[in-house]
């Protein structure tokens, strides 16, 4: 097999499945390709080890011994905007749509080639990658750090249960460094055109983007709200 192109090396990877022989043979294909891998047999284990050391991109099972896949995305997504490859041996499309609906972004039937599957990764993570340059990856502004490749957001050593949503809210407040950011152009940037003039969705967020970053040490007033415009990220006080 030839070997994956350098943007591979040091990508974290989870793989989720119940059948070892499936576990190690995913963990050598993508070792060989250039990965780094981190596997998972339960819904359990694969909840800790994507919060104990965020991967880049999940490779996860339909069925688990301990709960449903579609339950497992879910639960991913109301905390990270990681890429979840969902790989499963029942050709339904109703399962397919329930782990769509759950988050998923994209669905592999098993048997699958190796080809297909690399393949299938390398899109998902452009995708999340966006237009990210290898010196923009990770930016830092207020105290919190964020990775734009692999959708985290931390505060020191502490990583942010983050929904996708507070995480491009976040993302965006952290890119302006400062500057201040209009309600219309935080709703385009994290919503999307159509949200332009629902503030009141965007008050909600920001409360509850205050309470985690308060909850990880941040002051509260950390997002200042500019009124009857918008909010910007200020730099916390020295202690």
């Amino acid at each position: 097999m030839t070997g994956e192109s350098p943007a591979a090396l040091r990508t974290r990877v989870l793989v989720v499945d119940d059948e070892q022989p499936i576990r190690r043979a995913l963990e050598l294909t993508l070792r060989r390709s250039g990965y780094e891998v981190a596997t998972a047999a339960t819904a359990r284990d694969a909840l800790v080890a994507a919060a104990l050391n965020p991967p880049a991109i999940v490779l996860l099972d339909l069925v688990l011994p301990d709960g449903d896949g579609v339950d497992v995305c879910r639960e991913l997504r109301s905390w990270t905007a990681v890429p979840i490859l969902l790989l499963s041996a029942v050709d339904d499309e109703r399962d397919k749509v329930r782990a769509l609906d759950a988050g998923a972004d994209d669905y592999l039937t098993k048997p699958f080639g190796v080809d297909e599957l690399l393949a299938r990764m390398r899109a998902l993570l452009r995708r999340t990658e966006g237009a990210a340059t290898e010196e923009q990856q990770v930016i830092t502004a207020g105290g919190i750090t964020v990775d734009l490749v692999r959708h985290v957001a931390a505060v020191g050593e502490r990583t942010l249960r983050l929904t996708p949503t507070e995480f491009r809210l976040l993302r965006e407040l952290v890119r302006a460094d400062g500057r201040l950011l209009t309600h219309q152009m935080l709703l385009r940037l994290a919503w999307g055109p159509g949200y332009a003039e629902d503030t009141a969705v965007l008050r909600v967020h920001v409360t509850r983007l205050r309470d985690k970053l308060e909850a990880a040490g941040l002051p509260r007033d950390l997002v200042e709200t500019v009124s009857g415009v918008g909010y910007r990220l200020r730099e916390p006080e020295a202690p």
